[in-house]
């Protein structure tokens, strides 16, 4: 029988899968639990030892006898842990992966005068690749997160020719109940890590073989069109997998009506993917990431450039240190000569399907018709061009609009800067750079105009409806008496002065006709100084359109 605790239990079980045979175990009271479970599992051969400082070198010499495998060192709370410190040092310096455990008092009485207690959590400073804290679960979410937190822990042992890692599992009373007859299902997440990718491509189209609905999906990368042969590749991906991206990945010609089939979608589980490949960074769409985290059952793989475990979609198996660029340039999958899987073909179905409904929509004046416009201009200008779009509302309508390449400061997605990066961006390059904002980013970063060095190819379009759009589309948050005034941040500012302070061009549209001529003069017009549009919208009908968009791809 094991403990009745449920950080313990995943832990060890985790332990078991990551192949750690060998554990060096203290005495102590509260983690008892844990020692307990090393031994009960029959699996994990433990040595105890009661000085901590000597076991901590015991444990570095069994990781010696074995090629420096991975070893635990499990100690009770208070400075038990700081014993190990010498041990840990040396550990760090010869790159032997000790695993470090912990016991410790629950949070709330860390600081409140209780026996054996202090502050354990980055207790062994420098000296650990990764030290996390476990929480002691009481649902499915902080589950997953003590599942995500040891495995996080477990990859960074193994980095970087190993790392002493320290996990700290706080323990309630009462300590000693072992009343469960088996360890939980746990999802173990592996590490790859490779300065040539084409090993892992070659496992991928393995992969992509044996599963039935395969599903690759694009978070934001640098600019794709920038590599050659990207777009080929991913089209040649497209053959074997259903492909979903957004603007901030682009990797192919055409907009990827994600959330408007996700709409359709419901819950629907033919759609559920069984194999993931997740390349890049963020994504902005809450219903994708809601969709790909219902899919548990699916393998799922995340390339990601700095190995680190994000667990977008709460099925992570295995993480991919490499760059998506390169990543993508080394898929060379042969050519399918049969018919796409009837999974690639459903969904391929549904994403034209609502492409067509898209396009037939045609929107009141607003901010949606703003930017449609503004996006259906590109098909005419024959100069190369750069867009960014600030968070929030805008980078959402830059989703159902833009059939390029968008850029947006998606690693924090504050509102913050996002005019300062498009000011940046146009300094040094002879392209044509739009920013598209809302107005609280814009007057948020007015100070990014308060510069010498900007030059005609500057060209912004700002979205003012005297306030946060966005707010609108949270259901409840209208219940409110201060969601207008306080949180939505109304006001009555308009950008005209801080143009002419800063000498930028200036121009206005409060309607469809000088919405339309306006967006023509600020993609056209030459000029040696940067150019303004401030299209005045009314809130209301900003989420009107939305929403009667969404309703319209349902319909």
């Amino acid at each position: 029988m094991y403990s009745d605790k449920k950080n313990i239990n995943i832990l060890t079980a985790l332990l078991l899968k990551h192949k750690v045979d060998n554990a060096v175990v203290c005495p102590g009271s509260r983690n008892a639990a844990l020692v307990h479970n090393l031994n009960q599992t029959g699996e994990i051969k433990c040595f105890p030892v009661t000085d901590e400082r000597s076991a901590a070198f015991y444990a570095i010499g069994l990781s010696l006898s074995q090629d420096c495998v991975p070893v635990a060192v499990c100690v009770t709370s208070g400075t038990a842990l700081l014993n190990m410190a010498p041990a840990v040092a040396e550990a760090w310096h010869r790159n032997i992966p000790l695993i470090l455990i912990s016991a410790d008092r629950p949070r709330q009485w860390i600081g409140q005068l209780d026996g054996q207690t202090m502050e354990q959590q980055g207790a062994l400073g420098t000296f650990v690749a990764k030290s996390v804290t476990l929480p002691e679960p009481e649902g499915e979410e902080e589950e997953w997160m003590c599942q995500r937190l040891v495995n996080e822990a477990m990859i960074a042992a193994r980095k970087d020719g190993g790392r002493p890692v320290h996990i700290n599992v706080p323990v309630s009373e009462p300590l000693f109940c072992f009343i469960c007859e088996d360890l939980p299902q746990v999802r173990p997440v592996c590490h790859y890590e490779c300065d040539d990718c084409r090993s892992i491509v070659e496992w991928m189209h393995h992969q992509l073989k044996f599963y039935h609905k395969p599903m690759v999906v694009f978070g934001q990368i640098a600019n794709p069109s920038e590599v050659p042969d990207f777009a080929d590749n991913v089209r040649q991906l497209s053959k074997h997998a259903v492909v979903l991206y957004e603007s901030l990945s682009h990797p192919v010609d055409g907009v990827c009506r994600i959330d408007e089939a996700l709409c359709q979608i419901g819950d629907d589980k033919d759609y559920y993917p069984d194999f993931i490949v997740y390349i890049g960074g963020n994504l902005v769409g809450k219903r994708l990431k809601s969709f790909l985290r219902k899919a548990k059952a699916a393998e799922t793989w995340i390339v990601t450039p700095d190995g680190e475990l994000h667990d977008v979609t709460m099925s992570t198996t295995m993480v991919i240190k490499a760059d998506a660029r390169d990543f993508v340039k080394s898929i060379q999958l042969p050519e399918n000569d049969n018919e796409p899987s009837d999974y690639v073909r459903k969904w391929n179905t549904l994403l034209r399907e609502m492409d067509m409904k898209a396009c037939l929509y045609e929107p009141s004046f607003s901010q949606m018709l703003a930017v449609k416009y503004f996006e259906e201009q590109f098909e005419d200008m024959e100069y190369d061009f750069s867009v960014h779009y600030a968070n929030s509302f805008p980078v959402r309508l830059a989703n159902i609009f833009a059939d390029h390449y968008v850029y947006c400061n998606r690693g924090v997605n504050g509102i913050e800067g996002s005019l300062s990066t498009a000011v940046g961006h146009s300094a040094d390059t002879s392209q044509m750079v739009f920013c598209v904002i809302g107005d609280l980013s814009f007057f948020y970063d007015q100070n990014a105009l308060w510069n010498a060095n900007m030059k005609g190819n500057l060209r912004i379009m700002l979205l003012n409806n005297s306030g946060g759009a966005i707010f609108g589309t949270l259901n409840g948050l209208a219940d409110s008496p201060v969601a207008n005034s306080y949180i939505a941040a109304h006001h009555n500012t308009e950008a005209q002065g801080i143009c002419t302070q800063n000498d930028i061009g200036y121009l206005k549209a409060t309607n469809v006709s000088e919405m339309r001529i306006g967006i023509v003069r600020l993609m056209t017009a030459e000029t040696n100084r940067p150019l303004l549009l401030e299209v005045f919208t009314d809130r209301n009908d900003d989420l009107r359109a939305f929403k009667e968009y969404f309703e319209h791809i349902r319909k």
